[in-house]
């Protein structure tokens, strides 16, 4: 059965989105805010859902609907449902995860770590196996990084000491020296 000639929907024309999104702006952020509370969702998240349900519509969907304001009723309050279930569903963390999961600081921290191993592979190759060892996740004690290595154990503080230096200069060269504003020198 084919829906009544006000029902069916109007294929998206070129800038039709952006008029669309202009008229229904404040209705939706009206819509969204009445909604939200009793649901436990954020004003704007519920906004977000609706627009991506619209662009979902438009992009291969049915596309524009014929009555945009009773269409966008409907989306809020299916969202909120959805909303609603969502939360019934889903268990909160017995606590806060540890600040080290955070994905920005794990990010950081592998980019460190990169910089660091790309560094030790432009070192000499005495100087690799030192820092090689002396990262080693095994935590190893000076007298096995000697034996590992094949030199005394009185030479390696030295030698630690060497490598260290050159992989600082190295890591310094990498670093931009900072510039003045506004002038060039």
């Amino acid at each position: 059965m084919t829906p009544p000639e006000h029902d069916r929907p109007r294929p998206a024309e070129p800038g039709a989105l952006a008029e669309l999104v202009g008229a229904l702006a404040g209705l939706l952020a009206a819509e969204s805010a009445a909604e939200a509370a009793a649901a436990g969702v954020d004003p704007g998240d519920l906004e977000q859902a609706v627009w991506l349900r619209l662009l979902e519509r438009l992009d291969g969907g049915p596309g524009v609907p014929r009555r945009p304001a009773d269409w966008l009723r409907r989306a809020v309050r299916a969202e909120v449902r959805r909303a609603r279930r969502a939360v019934v569903r889903e268990l909160p963390y017995p606590h806060e995860p540890a600040s080290d999961a955070q994905p920005e600081h794990a990010a950081l921290v592998a980019e460190r770590h990169r910089a660091l191993r790309t560094a030790i592979a432009r070192t000499p190759v005495h100087c690799r196996r030192l820092l090689a060892a002396m990262l080693s996740p095994n935590d190893p004690t000076y007298r096995e990084i000697a034996g590992e290595l094949g030199i005394s154990q009185g030479s390696l503080g030295p030698m630690r000491s060497r490598c260290l230096g050159c992989l600082r200069r190295m890591l310094a060269a990498e670093v931009a020296a900072p510039t003045h504003r506004g002038r060039e020198r």
